[in-house]
């Protein structure tokens, strides 16, 4: 029964993604709605989150033993066969990205529009193994294989390199003589690299088993900060031995030190809510926690549901003598187009907050 659960929790995940995030709704400029199924990206941060949880909760329902948790010992006979299922993800995952051999390979350029390149039709040149560059490593390989080109993200962020961009580091056009793999699609929420956002939701349950067998809050502190500690000394070990951070592939380094930055941060939050008291003017975190998905659908979106993307929106509608000056109002102020985003980021935060303390006080609580 309880499989049967997880099971349904991640098609509606799944299914969720592919409505908010891949294209069937074409955002606030665009008030129309349908996607080429011949096109459609299969994966998305909502997909990534649904795998992460399926193979999480599996784990979880089948992997773990009945034993009592009296002691540090018991505690490992109770969950370590949880831990080697997610060490063979990290080994699979490093043994497909560095063994893989990526041949040659060519992709056709969607948009007319660029002038750059003399055929439509470029052939990218690999015929390496290991290789981490954007166009030839084997994350993308196997999103290729299994995908299909058509359906991966069309705007990877190499895109904004200088070798692919103009007005680098943000989208642009291509300059002169940019290398033919600058227009390649490539998906962040792959396959490969999502089996090591699935990592993360297994070290996430590594803390949870601490908050449970664990009742001493200072004890939980301690080893919620040596787990974390350790994960960030990890991490910065594999970078300095050439295992780069790079979130794009989701590296072993990278899944290391956003996992131990993540603990760092839960085990303040912890500390400062639970251990001293001071909850009141953190009450906006449990608020958006408690009401995630809708917060998600709010930030991240491209007007999926009526809300989605409604204060982004909004606040775009109010502008200066002319519609192109509304967000570079925050930025002639700062005089700063950086910090002008910044700012306007986190009015998206306070916007999100503020709605879900409304939903919170009204005890709506959006969930799967």
């Amino acid at each position: 029964m309880a499989t049967l659960k997880v099971v349904i929790r991640t098609i509606k995940l799944f299914l969720l993604g592919l409505l908010l995030q891949d294209g069937y709704f074409h955002g606030r400029n665009h008030l129309t709605y349908g996607v080429d199924v011949g096109k459609i990206r299969w994966l998305g941060v909502l997909q990534r989150i649904s795998i992460g949880y399926f193979l999480a909760s599996i784990s979880e329902i089948w992997l773990v033993n009945s034993t009592t948790v009296d002691s540090p010992l018991a505690f490992v006979r109770k969950y370590y066969i949880q831990w080697m299922s997610a060490a063979l993800l990290c080994v699979l995952y490093m043994c497909m990205v560095y063994g893989l051999f990526v041949p040659d390979w060519e992709y056709e350029v969607l948009n007319g529009n660029f002038s750059v390149y003399k055929s439509s039709t470029q052939i990218v040149n690999c015929k390496v193994r290991g290789s981490l560059e954007p166009p030839c490593n084997a994350v993308g390989l196997i999103d290729r294989y299994l995908l299909g080109q058509n359906h991966l993200y069309q705007r990877p962020v190499y895109r904004r390199t200088k070798e692919c961009s103009v007005s680098s580091p943000d989208y642009g056009p291509l300059p002169p003589n940019s290398p033919g793999w600058c227009l390649t699609p490539f998906d962040p929420e792959g396959v490969l690299s999502s089996l090591m956002a699935a990592v993360t939701c297994f070290m996430g349950l590594h803390f949870g088993h601490i908050l449970v067998h664990v009742q001493s809050h200072m004890f939980r502190v301690y080893l919620w900060s040596s787990s974390s500690f350790l994960l960030l000394l990890s991490g910065y070990v594999l970078d300095m031995l050439g295992i780069p951070l790079c979130k794009p592939l989701y590296t072993l380094s990278y899944t290391c030190i956003t996992a131990g930055a993540s603990g760092l941060l839960l085990t303040l939050i912890y500390y400062m809510v639970d251990v001293k008291d001071f909850r009141r003017p953190l009450l906006f975190l449990q608020w958006m926690g408690m009401n995630a998905l809708i917060i998600f659908a709010l930030a991240a979106c491209e007007l999926a549901l009526a809300a989605c993307e409604l204060f982004p929106a909004a606040l775009r509608g109010f502008y200066w003598r002319s519609p192109e000056n509304n967000l570079r109002i925050l930025q002639d102020m700062f005089q700063s187009k950086r910090w002008g985003k910044l700012v306007f980021v986190l009015l998206e935060i306070v916007f999100c907050a503020f709605f879900a303390g409304v939903l919170h006080m009204k005890n709506i609580f959006i969930r799967l």
